[in-house]
């Protein structure tokens, strides 16, 4: 350590130090002045130390108007604190530097944001001061947790036997996925490079050369609208890929890593060690989403088949149901003492977000069974019995229903599963639940012109042996695809990849690609799969959301170092911005904005 600035870190010094002179260097991190004696919170990356000076140094009204925020080293002996100012809630809680010199180091303007407190702040005055921002206590240590995680990584997939590469950042845009970066190139004039949305198609070309294990911390560049999990432009991903394996093998890969990780970062228990699975289908009826959170024990329930009966009056439902739509419910256990009031706020809420609302009623039982609420008399005795027993209800517990086309229902039942269980607080906010998304259909159809399209990643290798596959119904063709997911949240992606030349062709053909098209969009992929390539597949969980999950935080700016605004500028560097004549002319671009 230099002895210019320091010989101790501002979160070093305890009782053993007594009466020993020490240097320290930092901001001045807060003051308190008690008229004959200064206060000084001295802080530095590590800690903070208490510094005190009493109105006969001469240094005194100097420091007394110094102002936050200034870099300043400070000469002083450590002396014991009294027993009622020890403060047990910083390390060098027992001690204080009774401050002989200080000089100043780096002065400080006017703040235009506190440091020395987490108050919330505008987005725009954070971002623009950033690096003022960085300096308050949360998310410093937000920053420095993401460091220790992506260390811990490194070592974990060193140990699981996996080799780190770079892939290129300059490569060719693609026409699957999001909105690319491009970047026009100065030698090859009317040519554009693009950003990669992420190293996909480099990770399986490893295989294919004969690595067996594969990672990267790696950036990847989307040109999406921010969302509070995603931030817009750029974001972090362990990627990985392994050869000779099967989906199994790298879920066991993946639950040891996060498992290990999510151990070692959070005092949050895991609900699983073992990650369950769910696939797809039972997701969007069980759940709404195939972004689970399981920490929710509400199960949403299909009963569309109750509306055919004849001793079911509930009219409007039955004549939506006729024409195509679906219904389904959320039984809530042991609600009827509930107030009238916590159930129109559920209707009320539906309302709000789009949908006709939510009916709902309480099973009831004196003589006969019964549904109470404002929707109840139109089911019979029988008609309650029959959906107790498709939905497991009980008497004394509560339904909501709610009536609707496949997408709109699955987006309301799912939104409202956590409404429901958020207002009867039955999440438990100090787990982690992990799961499985498998199963994933390899194409959908496009609701407004009814093509078919890859619903996931089109690089995936279908289900069942090649031979038997119906591509007659390819509706019916299930991928080995999988997403990761965490309380809710989407980590990540994956997939076995489809290896096998002739089988892309005929899955693109379903997509209407022609094999041209596949030769010419995907020429280094297809080219490379044609020289012998092993079974192989990955996944890439993103690094930015596993943190936000560590630092218990619902924004990925918390924990990322210099985000971008909602609107995908920098402020602090002022980027997007223009660029000169000059430059447009070397890269042969001539700009026709838009009014």
């Amino acid at each position: 350590m230099s002895k210019k600035y320091r010989t101790h870190n501002c979160n070093e010094l305890r009782r053993e130090d007594l009466n020993n002179d020490v240097l320290l260097s930092g901001w001045i991190n807060k003051k308190r002045d008690h008229g004959n004696i200064l206060f000084i919170d001295l802080r530095d990356n590590y800690g903070i130390t208490q510094c005190i000076i009493d109105k006969d140094n001469l240094n005194f009204k100097k420091l007394e108007k110094t102002q936050l925020e200034t870099v300043v080293s400070i000469e002083g002996k450590v002396i014991k604190r009294s027993k009622e100012t020890i403060n047990n809630e910083i390390d060098t809680g027992e001690i204080e530097v009774a401050i002989k010199n200080f000089r100043i180091l780096g002065s400080c303007k006017e703040l235009p944001l506190p440091v020395f407190s987490d108050q919330e702040y505008s987005e725009d005055i954070r971002l623009k001061y950033r690096f003022l921002d960085l300096r308050r206590k949360k998310i410093h240590e937000n920053i420095i947790l993401r460091s220790k995680v992506i260390s811990f990584i490194r070592n974990e997939m060193a140990e699981l036997g996996f080799l780190e590469f770079q892939t290129p950042i300059l490569t060719s845009s693609s026409p699957e996925g999001a909105r690319d970066f491009l970047v026009p190139s100065r030698l090859n004039p009317g040519k554009f490079y693009a950003l990669p949305q992420a190293p996909q198609q480099f990770k399986q070309l490893i295989m294919v050369s004969g690595f067996d294990k594969y990672f990267q911390i790696a950036p990847c560049f989307r040109d999406e609208d921010a969302r509070a999990d995603r931030s817009p432009g750029e974001f972090y991903q362990l990627d990985l890929e392994m050869s000779f394996v099967e989906q199994e093998d790298v879920f066991d890969v993946v639950e040891k890593l996060l498992v290990s990780t999510f151990k070692k970062f959070s005092e949050k228990k895991l609900l699983f060690n073992k990650f369950p699975k769910v696939t797809y289908k039972d997701a969007m009826l069980k759940y709404g989403s195939d972004k689970p959170d399981l920490r929710n024990p509400l199960i949403i329930n299909d009963i569309t088949e109750i509306f055919f009966r004849d001793d079911v009056y509930f009219e409007i439902f039955k004549k939506l149901v006729k024409s195509g739509s679906m219904v389904r419910c959320i039984v809530t256990k042991n609600t009827r003492d509930k107030p009238r009031s916590f159930f129109d706020n559920i209707d009320k809420w539906a309302k709000e977000q789009g949908a006709s609302g939510l009916a709902y009623f309480t099973f009831e039982k004196d003589k006969t069974l019964s549904g109470k609420g404002p929707v109840g008399k139109f089911f019979s005795p029988e008609s309650l019995e029959e959906i107790m027993k498709l939905t497991g209800a009980e008497i004394g517990d509560s339904i909501f229903l709610a009536c609707s086309k496949k997408t709109e229902l699955e987006k309301i039942t799912s939104l409202a599963r956590d409404k429901i269980a958020r207002d009867l607080e039955l999440i438990d906010e100090r787990v982690f639940a992990f799961c499985w998304v498998v199963d994933y259909p390899m194409f959908e159809k496009d609701e407004l012109t009814n093509k078919i399209e890859f619903s996931h990643n089109p690089f995936s290798m279908p289900q069942g042996e090649s031979d038997k596959i119906n591509f007659d119904k390819p509706l019916d063709i299930l991928a080995y695809q999988y997403d990761i997911v965490c309380n809710g949240i989407e980590l990540s992606s994956g997939a076995i990849r489809n290896h096998i030349p002739e089988l892309m062709y005929k899955l693109f053909s379903i997509a209407g690609y022609t094999k041209n098209d596949v030769d010419e969009k995907f020429s280094g992929m297809i080219n490379a799969l044609s020289y012998g390539a092993p079974p192989h597949g990955g996944i890439a969980p993103g690094i930015d959301r596993i943190v936000m999950l560590l630092a218990n935080e619902k924004n990925i700016r918390e924990v990322t170092m210099f985000p971008m605004n909602q609107n995908a500028q920098d402020l602090l560097m002022n980027a997007p911005s223009e660029v000169s004549d000059k430059q447009l002319k070397e890269l042969n671009i001539n700009l026709k904005i838009k009014k």
